[in-house]
């Protein structure tokens, strides 16, 4: 049965940290696309980070470029968001979603990921 699950969501002060998680069963995370996303209460999904195919490549929205960083383990078929530099509007649940095609390079998008996740809830405050 594939799966994925999100963890490592919690309540941060701004410009503290986190690191959030992405594990699969039933495949295999490093042949596919994955990418992270987060909706805010009242707002639409969108589109944070991405990772492509053996982690050839990764990309990222323009308001997390320099803040968040996506990585993955293959050992323990898992991929990582680490957020830094926290602010009040990251605040969101945070899904991650697999595109199950095997593609060299991807794209910051909500379209074509397959499976999704669960959500881990991130609130940044003071």
């Amino acid at each position: 049965q594939l799966q994925l699950v999100e963890s490592g969501g919690g309540l941060v002060q701004p410009g503290g940290s986190l690191r959030l998680s992405c594990a699969a069963s039933g495949f295999t995370l490093n042949d596919y696309v994955i990418g992270w996303f987060r909706q805010a209460p009242g707002k639409e999904r969108e589109g944070v980070s991405c990772i492509s195919s053996s982690g050839r490549s990764t990309n990222y929205a323009d308001s997390v470029k320099g803040r968040f960083t996506i990585s993955s383990d293959n050992a323990k078929n898992t991929v990582y968001l680490q957020l830094n530099s926290l602010k009040p509007e990251d605040t969101a649940v945070y899904y991650c979603a697999v595109r199950m095609l095997m593609q060299p390079m991807c794209v910051v998008s909500i379209y074509g990921y397959n499976y999704w996740g669960q959500g881990t809830q991130v609130t940044v405050s003071s």
